[in-house]
């Protein structure tokens, strides 16, 4: 593990995470202004900032939980808002499954959006030679530590200013601005964008639901209409018997 920080790609990770940091601290530190103005005890807190590490989840999750909302509601939608995380894993799979299992649950936890995004365009495929997997451990471990600590420690600086930092400052829309540049850098289909577009679209529509249903609602939207607009990649037709190259 030690030679892994020492690695060039460990630096390289480093280096590309951190262009991006100070979007995702000020995030953090929305989120844990938020996380105390809800009513949380300081433990409770604590807790979600360190261990939880998923923005998105926790500030879906947050005005439910103000709310008293039942607990199949707030974990559903927190379950609803980490469905990419799935898609992630599947993709990620061949790079790691040569890993044990508590290096892997490592791995996993420490991987955000904008990781994935940055290390799979690093590397598109897996290695199989040991030194390009060294390579990519190193990346990753550089990469995805660097946004742990972007957003974990701004997140406890949030909460240690939460009393001195009102809300009205805008840090919420410092937050907006943070996912706006993580879908942006994954909206590199058209498809990609229809789903983002639908899924805002319905979000708005639906923003009167209570108990911030319309959020469900806008992925549910989104996935059927993507799912009607896919199509099956064609095969190639066979060639008719006697039309192959004569040479």
């Amino acid at each position: 593990m030690k030679t892994l920080f020492k690695h060039p790609d460990f630096r390289a990770g480093v280096n590309d995470m951190a262009a991006v940091a100070p979007g995702i601290a000020a995030w953090g530190l929305m989120t844990g202004v938020a996380m105390i103005k809800s009513g949380m005890s300081l433990v409770e807190v604590l807790l979600m900032a360190i261990l939880v590490f998923a923005g998105s989840s926790q500030l879906a999750a947050l005005p439910l939980i103000v709310a008293g909302a039942p607990m199949w509601v707030i974990l559903a939608t927190a379950f609803c808002v980490n469905l990419r995380f799935m898609v992630f894993s599947a993709h990620l799979r061949p790079y790691v499954m040569h890993q044990g299992l508590w290096k892997r649950l490592g791995f996993g936890y420490l991987m955000a959006d904008l990781n994935y995004v940055l290390f799979t365009r690093r590397f598109p495929h897996p290695g199989t030679d040991p030194a390009v997997i060294a390579a990519q451990e190193a990346y990753w471990i550089g990469n995805c530590a660097t946004g742990w600590v972007s957003w974990v420690g701004a997140s406890l600086l949030g909460i240690v200013l939460a009393n001195s930092i009102p809300l009205s400052w805008g840090l919420g829309f410092a937050g907006i601005l943070a996912l706006l540049g993580i879908m942006c850098s994954l909206a590199t289909t058209r498809l990609r964008a229809v789903s983002a577009g639908i899924a805002g679209a319905a979000a708005v529509a639906t923003f009167a639901l209570p108990l911030k249903l319309n959020i469900l609602v806008a992925i549910a939207a989104a996935v059927a209409v993507c799912l009607l607009l896919e199509k099956p990649v064609a095969k190639p037709a066979a060639p008719a018997p006697g039309t192959g190259d004569a040479a």
